[in-house]
This record gives C-alpha cells, sequence and structure tokens, in this order.
C-alpha cells in the first residue's frame, strides 16, 4: 500500500469514509485533477500546481479540505485560522456530506486557475 492509500486506510470511520468521499468528489471535478502525496499529506493538483488537499483538523478531529489559494475565495463555511494563504472547510464526519457546496468551492477555486488568475504548467 502507498503512503497516500495508507492515509486513508488507517483512519476509523466515520472519518476515513468522509475522506475517501471528499477525494472522489475533488477528483470528480475536472480531468485534469490528480492526486499526490506531498507534505506527508494527500494533495490534489490541477494540471501539476496545487490545487487542495485533505487533513483532519488537530484539536476538533475533523475533517477538511484545505484550499491552496482560499484567501482568493470568499465563503461563509471557509476559516482561514492562523494560514497566510489557505483556508479550510471543516466537515461533520456524522452528518452527510454537503457536496452542492463543496462542489461550489472548489469549483470556485478551479476558476482561478482555468482564468489564468492562478498560473499553472
Amino acid at each position: 500500500m502507498t503512503e497516500l492509500e495508507n492515509f486513508y486506510f488507517t483512519k476509523d470511520e466515520p472519518i476515513k469514509g468522509c475522506l475517501l468521499a471528499l477525494r472522489d468528489i475533488i477528483l470528480s471535478q475536472n480531468k485534469d485533477i490528480t492526486a499526490a502525496w506531498k507534505y506527508g499529506m494527500p494533495f490534489f493538483c490541477y494540471r501539476g500546481k496545487m490545487f487542495c488537499y485533505l487533513w483532519v483538523h488537530k484539536t476538533l478531529h475533523q475533517p477538511y479540505v484545505g484550499i491552496v489559494e482560499g484567501k482568493r475565495i470568499e465563503h461563509p463555511d471557509l476559516i482561514q485560522e492562523k494560514r497566510a494563504r489557505m483556508k479550510i472547510m471543516l466537515l461533520d464526519a456524522n452528518t452527510d456530506l454537503p457536496v452542492e457546496k463543496v462542489t461550489y468551492i472548489l469549483q470556485q477555486v478551479l476558476n482561478l486557475y482555468r482564468s489564468g488568475t492562478i498560473k499553472v504548467k
């Protein structure tokens, strides 16, 4: 098993299921999104440029999607905390994922890459 696969499968339910579902949602947004293992966590890249990542919040123990260029997106569900560039979207693994909301935010970020606001390879 790769480190990337190991990340998901060492988590307990319901967090494991939530993270796997988020992975599928992210990868389904665009054919140019690929999964990668960077900085000891699962990252997703758009045409080779870091786009977002998945992690579990240290103190809240909730899974989240980290948006690399989050500072460029305004949405009430995105939290900056002490990050300069990134924002996160915390999710409750015990409830249904807000798929439409996650998709909307991911598409907003993808538009930054597609429009050339964020340069890609």
